[in-house]
């Protein structure tokens, strides 16, 4: 038997960050992969997504020059576009591979499954840890419907090699709506089925209804408060059936129903390990109750927000935590959201809704686009909304554009800081530019 400081199970965000660093360290560590190395962010999750969104981008920022660009005569080719992604994306993982065992740590390919609090088996081979470390990450949910066979998930779509003429997606989460804004943009037909009347549960309200109308202006079609039943073959693709009739022509359903932790079959019971269908429990140092076995990622019940950099971060915490160089609990400062769509959304801190009915809040929108129209290239709709304490410090944002990602970013370090309108007065920022624009009219509405 093998014996390690640290072993880690996935080798996604969640752990190889902490893996590398434990490494550098001196610490003796082993990494275990049953799919593919650096986990769905890399290989088919964030960076595919991002890369696929790219040239339908430059599209929607050509049709903010109406009588300007011809922007109806530009189209992305789908099957060249596919064709760069895997070039790209798809030496993503034996590079991290590389990096991992140069830094001398042991990979081993293999479903990692825990026998006890200091043994991990990988198919025949078991190794012995002072720690363990859990980042499993997630997987698509599926609907319990009939006909469920015929659905795909994320991670098909993201590798689709042509593009159908009709496409169905159930769920009005973050991935239908983004995989929506690019699809529609490509002259696909499109369908959303939803189950309530809310897209975008979580995000700004008004910036989600504006989405939704500009993609409704676009030809997506949706069906809000629809419970779909069955997936139906018929002879010119897919029918799909809801609770209240409705019955919908395809060739392609995505089932955008959410994401589950991985939880199951790793051997949680074994150790004794406690943990639910929303995720492995653990305390404010990311230990689970077996004191030497630490989760990270996805995989861990928790409110705050399942993302790539939320992963890292703790990630890098558990590090300083097996180091014994950080005693704090882990503080997790202002995390920016983004919803990749076309345009953008994104937000930060306080809530706009939760500032609304607080008095210790004051929310201000600044209507960015309208006021800096060719500095802001034409996007009139653009704005940002932003939340205030009683300092007039900023500590939320809503930012609805094509630049959505960025700005949050610029507020990130606002927002942690907690600096005030004088404070930002002290910076020189580089200009003409949208967010030396943006920070103007924030620095005006914080006074």
């Amino acid at each position: 038997m093998k014996r390690y400081d640290v072993v880690f199970i996935g080798s996604g965000h969640a752990a190889w960050h902490a893996a590398a660093a434990l490494a550098n360290s001196g610490k003796s560590v082993a990494i275990i992969e049953k799919d593919k190395v650096a986990g769905t962010c890399t290989n088919f999750g964030c960076n595919a997504k991002i890369l696929l969104e790219g040239p339908y981008e430059v599209l929607e920022e050509a049709s903010h020059y109406n009588g300007i660009i011809e922007a109806d005569q530009l189209q992305v080719n789908w099957e060249h576009l596919m064709k760069y992604k895997k070039e790209i994306i798809n030496p993503m993982s034996d590079f991290v591979a590389s990096m991992i065992e140069q830094q001398g740590i042991d990979l081993y390919m293999g479903k990692g499954v825990i026998k006890d609090a200091h043994t991990v088996s990988v198919d025949d081979t078991e190794l012995e840890a002072e720690n363990i470390v859990i980042g499993t990450g997630q997987h698509s949910h599926q609907l319990e419907i009939d006909g469920k066979e015929h659905t795909h998930d994320s991670r098909d779509f993201l590798s689709m090699n042509q593009l159908p003429e009709r496409m169905v997606m159930i769920g009005a989460g973050i991935i239908s709506m983004e995989f929506a804004s690019i699809m529609i943009k490509s002259g696909v037909q499109v369908d959303i089925i939803h189950h309530s009347d809310e897209a975008l549960k979580g995000f700004n309200r008004n910036h989600v209804q504006k989405l939704v109308e500009k993609l409704k202006d676009e030809g997506v079609q949706f069906h809000f408060n629809e419970n779909t039943t069955a997936v139906v073959p018929s002879k010119e693709g897919y029918l799909i059936e809801t609770e209240s009739g409705l019955s919908i022509e395809t060739d392609y359903v995505l089932d955008a129903t959410g994401r589950k932790p991985n939880v199951q079959n790793i051997g949680l019971e074994n150790a004794g390990i406690q943990f639910s269908d929303r995720g492995i429990q653990v305390d404010d140092y990311m230990r689970t109750n077996v004191s030497n076995i630490f989760a990270s990622g996805d995989v861990v019940d928790k409110m705050i927000p399942k993302l790539t950099p939320t992963a890292t971060f703790e990630s890098n915490y558990i590090a300083s935590q097996i180091l014994g160089v950080n005693p704090e609990p882990i503080h997790y400062p202002a995390i920016p959201e983004v919803v990749y769509a076309l345009p953008r959304l994104s937000q930060i801190g306080v809530s706009v809704e939760e500032a609304e009915n607080d008095d210790a809040y004051t929310v201000k929108c600044i209507p960015f686009g309208k006021q800096m129209v060719f500095e802001y290239k034409n996007e009139v709709e653009a704005e940002m909304y932003i939340v205030l304490d009683q300092d007039k410090h900023l500590v939320g944002a809503a930012v609805y554009g094509d630049d959505a990602p960025d700005l949050i970013n610029i507020l990130t370090f606002i927002v942690d800081g907690r600096m005030t309108a004088q404070e930002l007065n002290q910076h020189i920022f580089a200009f003409p530019g949208a967010s030396s624009g943006v920070i103007d009219m924030l620095k005006m509405n914080m006074l």
